[in-house]
């Protein structure tokens, strides 16, 4: 298995270019190399504000649209999904073993986001799916030197990929 992105558009509001998912199968092979990740699938999903609001209100109590949400399987998914696939051993295939997670883009927020830091749509997309990858392999930003740590990694990332600001 290599690094796989999987993606789908579950808004009306914008068009999503092929050269977005183009671009985004970039910059997750750029990413997962700098972290030593050769294998995995992300599921990457395009929403809108309505639909990431009850997301984000649902999962993680925050009342509230946001520009980007990560579920990460790798966390505790196996455990619990070994119950659903009756995983006996190491040594058995699980079906999702290989599944990153989820990133959810609300393209709503991503658009009000470029136009307020005045940089590019593809630029801020770039910069959310980033950031959500990087939530998926266990970052965070919780504290000044994580949250440094993190937009660091992030901005190396969009520009190598020439997605500066």
């Amino acid at each position: 298995m290599s690094l796989q992105l999987d993606w789908r558009n579950e808004q009306q509001k914008m068009d999503i270019p092929e050269a977005w998912i183009t671009k985004l199968e970039q910059l997750l092979q750029m990413a997962a190399e700098a972290e030593g990740i050769t294998e995995g699938e992300v599921s990457l999903t395009f929403t809108d504000d309505e639909e990431i609001h009850q997301l984000n209100r649902d999962y993680r109590g925050i009342d509230r649209p946001t520009d980007v949400l990560s579920f990460a399987m790798q966390e505790d998914g196996v455990d619990e999904l070994d119950i659903f696939f009756e995983v006996e051993s190491e040594d058995e295939s699980d079906p999702i073993s290989g599944m990153l997670g989820d990133i959810i883009i609300s393209v709503e927020t991503a658009a009000a986001q470029s136009k307020e830091y005045g940089h590019s749509l593809e630029r801020e997309i770039g910069f959310l799916f980033v950031h959500g990858f990087l939530h998926l392999i266990g970052y965070d930003h919780q504290d000044d030197a994580a949250e440094a740590e993190m937009t660091a990694k992030q901005e190396a990332i969009l520009q190598q990929a020439g997605l500066s600001r």
